[in-house]
């Protein structure tokens, strides 16, 4: 991805300038640079790095430019179709045209300006995506569906009814939500806190991902989970479902109680492609 050196020194002038950022001219077209870069894709907050134990690299300084957005931002009314909206004029709804080849269908969804969304995506509604997220080509965002402030959203992926893709702005070392390309995010499903669904994995309605969850997989045996800076993973194919665990202390067991506990009961098929194939009938 191409390297933005000199903003980059600007927008961290700017940010350590602090509250006096707000009335300065250049603090202003410092950040308009960086939104326009945001939505074409040229920069983003978090990208693939082979190099990194994650295969990915937070870009520290484009979440800072972020939050330089909201610090110099001024309270405006904000025109959307005869609704009423007050918010920083510094993120304006994104508004898209037939060239742009991203299909948004009526019914009250919006896109922050600083979002960068791809030719081939559809955008059910009502569905929200946050400023510095990028959703690539062909994926599906469905009705309720939110993908939060940098989360990243490779291509080909399908979320889901109701899903929640995580948002993080601060800290800003601490890594987004990624899910890869060709992965499958059910309904009512949630990803959280620097979660990363790698490609091809199928998250079945309902499962929430966070940092303190394990994770069960009973093909290969393991316990997985988040250690030290390292997120958790799910790993490429995987199909996680929502499970339980028994508690076996005091009252727990006395009371049969059992805690949620999400578990990858397979690795996709060809039987779970077919499940997909929905997806390709609606676009």
């Amino acid at each position: 991805m191409r390297r933005h050196y000199e903003l980059e020194a600007r927008i961290e002038v700017h940010f350590a300038a602090g509250a006096a950022a707000a009335g300065d001219a250049g603090a202003r077209a410092a950040f308009l640079e960086l939104r326009a870069a945001l939505e074409r894709g040229e920069l983003r907050a978090a990208e693939p790095d082979e190099g990194s134990p994650t295969g990915w690299r937070v870009n520290a300084w484009v979440k800072r430019g972020i939050l330089l957005g909201f610090r110099i931002g001024e309270m405006v009314e904000q025109p959307a179709s005869g609704f009423s909206f007050i918010d920083k004029d510094t993120y304006p709804a994104r508004k898209f045209a037939a060239a742009d080849g991203v299909r948004v269908v009526p019914g009250g969804s919006s896109v922050r300006s600083g979002a960068y969304v791809a030719r081939g995506v559809v955008c059910m509604p009502p569905m929200y995506i946050n400023v510095g997220a990028y959703v690539d080509e062909g994926t599906m965002v469905d009705s309720h569906a939110l993908v939060g402030s940098c989360a990243q959203v490779g291509k080909r992926v399908h979320l889901s009814a109701a899903a929640q893709i995580g948002g993080v702005l601060e800290p800003v070392n601490a890594s987004p939500v990624i899910i890869e390309d060709d992965a499958l995010v059910g309904g009512n499903c949630g990803v959280y806190e620097g979660t990363i669904v790698r490609k091809g994995a199928v998250l079945g309605a309902g499962t929430i991902l966070t940092r303190g969850t394990a994770v069960f997989d009973l093909v290969k045996g393991q316990v997985l989970r988040a250690s030290g800076e390292l997120p958790l993973v799910i790993p490429a194919g995987a199909v996680v479902v929502p499970g339980a665990r028994a508690v076996n202390k005091e009252k727990g067991r006395e009371w049969g109680l059992s805690l949620y506990a999400p578990v990858i009961v397979k690795y996709r098929d060809e039987k779970t492609e077919l499940s997909a194939t929905l997806e390709e009938l609606l676009r």
